[in-house]
């Protein structure tokens, strides 16, 4: 009876078996609270703030754009910081514990300073000081971007040092999880407590959410690095260098094609990022609490995508023609949220941004799951093709939501002032021209998969027996 007990609590709970003795999962389940720190941080740089700037402190959407860009395109370093975490020198012997404490501190102090430079932005705060206000947004947002990038992938490589070559992947897959649920979480949260928006809660909401951010981050750290002091002789060993590794990398056939097509989906999927939810309030007149569910519900779709990755893949499915289905699900969750506003329909709004999620969650799993199976040569390893996913996607990423913004404003003072002719002339347009721009880069990416889905043989399941990449390897 016992051993079915067990057996039935392993099958009803996905990840009861990514402990093990070495991380318990008590220590696991705590350590995940720096993903949930992310996540919360996450929501107010790409969800709430972006709506508030545009809409309540009327900043114009170029320049909220490429604030909101600015911790992105730090993503690229995540591979030199995650690199930096594995060769530390210290004598105590901490490696990860350092990159994931400043990490929390950059965080924290980015939020704690970024509502007042906000207030400055949006012309609150009187003063005499050209571009103070943009000056000390992108610092805040600078410093909470390069806190969050700082100490999720310190922490994702503190969880794989402690799992063991069984669990490690189920063990990522957790924490991946309670990122995406510390973002929905997050999302429902601040958008109760700016339902009737005001200078005075923007500044409790921002600053306790650094508060907050903190205090999960040291609960998870608490003892969870075991400390081997290293040797004066250890210390002085030089470091391994990436060039070599780089090469090897890009030799491997498909490899560069596939940097492409993730830099062309992704700018795809984000453009709207920094869109979405002032056009909710904008165009279809949705309150703040109202838009901020849009994150909620763009990362229950991509939880969605991932549970239909990861079954897929367990199976043995061509992850090349996973990508293009969540290609083509991103085409109709664009064409959804360009009808919502004709039509005035806020079902089809929400409908389209879960299913954003869910196709842009479909596309990154299953192109990280190609770049994860692609032949090694030489001295390149996982590694090596995990940073190179991350900085083609977080490249593509911070660029679309700059142009995005840009994009927005130029084609809709246009269609305001009636440059475009009659038809056009309403604000709907500049957001409309947007998403109709995702939707070709959509089909371009569709052209740049075809060749690697040639190329990779059988679009069907050859070796059941087998287990591929999947979901539970997604780092992050």
């Amino acid at each position: 009876m016992t051993s079915r007990l067990q057996s039935l609590s392993i099958r009803a709970m996905p990840f009861a078996d990514a402990a093990s003795p070495d991380l318990p999962m008590g220590q696991l389940l705590r350590l995940s609270l720096f993903q949930v720190s992310v996540g919360m941080a996450a929501v107010l740089l790409l969800g709430t703030l972006n709506r508030v700037m545009i809409v309540e402190l009327g900043v114009p959407a170029m320049i909220v754009a490429v604030m909101i860009a600015l911790p992105v395109l730090i993503a690229p370093f995540r591979a030199l910081l995650g690199f930096r975490s594995d060769t530390h020198k210290s004598a105590i012997g901490w490696k990860r514990v350092p990159y994931i404490w400043f990490g929390s501190l950059w965080q924290f102090g980015g939020l704690a300073v970024m509502p007042f430079a906000l207030l400055v932005l949006g012309g609150d705060v009187v003063h005499d000081i050209p571009f103070a206000g943009e000056v000390l947004a992108a610092l805040a947002f600078l410093m909470t971007g390069l806190g969050m990038h700082m100490t999720q992938t310190a922490g994702l490589a503190l969880a794989s040092d402690r799992a063991t070559d069984e669990t490690r992947p189920r063990v990522v897959a957790l924490l991946y999880v309670m990122f995406l649920v510390g973002m929905g979480i997050s999302a429902v949260i601040m958008g109760v407590l700016l339902t009737d928006f005001t200078a005075l809660k923007l500044i409790r909401v921002v600053q306790g959410a650094a508060v907050v951010g903190i205090l999960l981050n040291l609960i998870a750290l608490w003892k969870q690095e075991s400390v081997r002091p290293m040797s004066r002789e250890e210390r002085a060993q030089p470091r391994p260098a990436f060039s070599d590794a780089w090469r090897d990398f890009m030799d491997g056939g498909r490899a560069g094609r596939l940097l492409v097509c993730v830099f062309v989906g992704t700018m795809a999927f984000n453009m709207q990022d920094v869109l979405l939810e002032p056009y909710g309030g904008e165009i279809l007149g949705l309150s703040v609490a109202a838009t901020t569910l849009l994150t909620a519900l763009w990362a229950a779709g991509a939880l969605a995508g991932l549970a239909l990755a990861g079954a897929r893949l367990a199976k043995g499915s061509n992850p090349y023609r996973l990508a293009g289905a969540g290609i083509v699900a991103g085409i109709w969750a664009f064409s959804l949220v360009i009808f919502a506003a004709p039509m005035q329909s806020n079902v089809l709004f929400y409908a389209g941004a879960a299913i954003i999620g869910f196709g842009g969650g479909l596309f990154a799993v299953a192109t990280l799951t190609a770049a994860m199976t692609m032949p090694a040569t030489g001295t390149a390893g996982r590694g090596l093709a995990l940073g190179a996913w991350g900085a083609a996607q977080a490249t593509a990423a911070g660029l679309s939501i700059a142009i995005g913004g840009g994009l927005r404003d130029w084609v809709g003072h246009a269609a305001v002032s009636g440059q475009l002719g009659e038809a056009l002339q309403s604000p709907a347009t500049g957001y409309s021209f947007v998403y109709h721009t995702e939707i070709g880069l959509l089909f371009v990416t569709l052209v740049i998969l075809g060749p690697l889905v040639r190329q990779s043989g059988s679009l069907t399941p050859q070796d059941v027996g087998k287990r591929p990449m999947g979901l539970a390897d997604f780092p992050t």
